[in-house]
């Protein structure tokens, strides 16, 4: 099983545990191989990550295909630090958030 975050999700996965929206309505049961209706119906409803079968997770997310322009990246960067100014980004997990942030504006800025 493996957690995999919305935006990394494509057709042809398959759900290895039910999943729920925020209020615990079941959306999917386990077993089901995702279509688009489904990724729809995820992102209508609020579901941040699915479990999906681990074979399936390493066989179907591709990495970034594009580069980003490292002009771009810090300009971006300078933008979301304000955003970030009451935490400790020498945090681990304050630096993995931030690292995150900026990759998914990054990429839908380009969009």
């Amino acid at each position: 099983m493996a957690n995999v975050v919305i935006d990394n999700l494509v057709t042809g996965m398959v759900v290895s545990s039910d999943v729920h929206d925020r209020s615990g309505r079941l959306l999917l049961s386990a077993g089901i191989k995702l279509n688009d209706k489904h990724l729809r119906m995820f992102r209508t409803w609020g579901v941040v990550e699915v479990d999906i079968a681990d074979g399936d997770a390493r066989k179907t997310i591709q990495p970034i295909a594009r580069e980003i322009d490292t002009q771009r990246l810090q300009a971006l960067e300078t933008e979301l630090k304000p955003l970030f100014r009451n935490t400790n980004l020498a945090h681990p997990a304050m630096e993995e958030l931030f690292r995150l942030c900026l990759l998914r504006k990054a990429l839908h800025a380009a969009d």
